[in-house]
C-alpha cells in the first residue's frame, strides 16, 4: 500500500522522482525502490514524506484510508 501511495502522491503534487529524492536527501534510485516496493523508509524519512505530501503517516502506511491534508 504504501508505494502505491506515495507514487499517487507524488503525480497529484507533479514532483518528478529525482524531486522528491532530492528533497529527501537520497539517489533517484533509493527513491524509485520505495515506489516499487523494494525498499521501506526509516522513520525519518517517513516523517519528511508525510510532511512533503501533506498527509499523515498513517495514510502513507495504509492504516487509514481517508486522506487528510496535514497544513
Amino acid at each position: 500500500m504504501f508505494h502505491i501511495r506515495i507514487k499517487e502522491l507524488r503525480k497529484e503534487k507533479k514532483y518528478t522522482q529525482q524531486e522528491v529524492a532530492d528533497k529527501l536527501g537520497i539517489t533517484r534510485p533509493a527513491y524509485t525502490a520505495y515506489e516499487t516496493g523494494k525498499r521501506k523508509p526509516d522513520f525519518d524519512t517517513l516523517k519528511v514524506l508525510a510532511s512533503l505530501f501533506e498527509v499523515s503517516t498513517d495514510y502513507l502506511l495504509g492504516k487509514i484510508d481517508k486522506k487528510i491534508t496535514m497544513t
